[in-house]
């Protein structure tokens, strides 16, 4: 069961970056996000075909998600979702024409193994089991990446954030997708019990995801495309795999030894990701226009 979650993971790490890219060069295309008008903004976003196109892989991709998440522990699967970073890297180069620098790929490189690493010695529960949780974790982590989310969504409007604003936005929509992550994780665990038992966790899930939908869409507006999406998953993955432990009770590790070095490899990985330098450039730069898009 562990080994089907995580080949679902690995499917889902795939399907997401090559939707993320497709949804890139939609939302470029379109015109500026505008939450004052959202619905109206969302409409814009769909009648780009780019655009739609990548949203039906990343729909596929998170169907993909929450059927890993249904098989194995919130870590797990989160670790091997950030391990689609190096994937990253091989799909904007080969299908999208970025060219990333020696030090980029030596950073989504090391960020991989560490991951890998995670991945291979996570001691989560599997099924039914790796879905109980603690109610009182779950609403202090949940509110605590709201506040975060909503912080950087208000800072990205400075003035003084300047080229960073592509980022603030980004890493704001990683924290809001783990939200939804976590919602979705605990209502796994009451599959079955009728709507009244699942409508709480929808209600965390569905605004979570409306905003992260509509923050991720206006940072690949406004910020370049690879280290956007890096930083999306970067926040989303340190968010989420450190969720696992506090809210869904999963081990850090089976001894002392353990613990520490996988502490120091998700610290590793963050830090190696972060460090990627950007923004990366296309090898032949288009314009930001709907007649060159494709």
């Amino acid at each position: 069961m562990l080994a089907c979650g995580l080949a679902l993971a690995l499917a889902s790490a795939f399907a997401s970056n090559v939707g993320f890219l497709l949804r890139h060069r939609g939302a470029v295309a379109a015109p500026d996000v505008d939450v004052s008008h959202p619905l109206r903004s969302a409409i814009a976003l769909f009648r780009s075909k780019w655009w739609t196109i990548g949203y039906l892989v990343a729909a596929l991709a998170y169907a993909l998600h929450v059927g890993a998440l249904a098989l194995a522990s919130l870590s797990v699967v989160q670790a091997v979702l950030a391990g689609g970073l190096a994937l990253l890297g091989v799909i904007a180069e080969r299908w999208f024409g970025f060219r990333l620098s020696k030090r980029e790929w030596i950073g989504l490189g090391l960020a991989a193994t560490g991951l890998a690493f995670l991945a291979l010695t996570g001691t989560g529960e599997s099924g039914q089991e790796s879905s109980d949780y603690s109610l009182a974790a779950m609403i202090a982590w949940e509110s605590t990446l709201v506040a975060l989310g909503a912080v950087l969504i208000v800072l990205h409007r400075r003035r003084r954030s300047g080229s960073r604003r592509g980022v603030l936005l980004a890493v704001a929509a990683g924290f809001l997708f783990t939200v939804t992550h976590v919602a979705v994780k605990a209502l796994t665990g009451h599959a079955g019990e009728g709507a009244l038992a699942i409508a709480p966790y929808a209600l965390i899930a569905v605004p979570a995801a409306i905003v992260a939908f509509f923050a991720s869409a206006r940072s690949l507006q406004i910020g370049d495309a690879v280290p956007v999406i890096a930083m999306t998953s970067i926040a989303s993955n340190a968010s989420a795999i450190p969720a696992g432990v506090v809210v869904f009770s999963d081990p850090m590790g089976d001894g002392a030894v353990s613990v520490v070095v996988r502490s120091l490899a998700f610290v590793f990985v963050v830090a190696a990701a972060a460090a990627i330098p950007g923004p990366t450039r296309a090898a032949a730069r288009r314009k930001r226009a709907p007649a060159t898009a494709g």
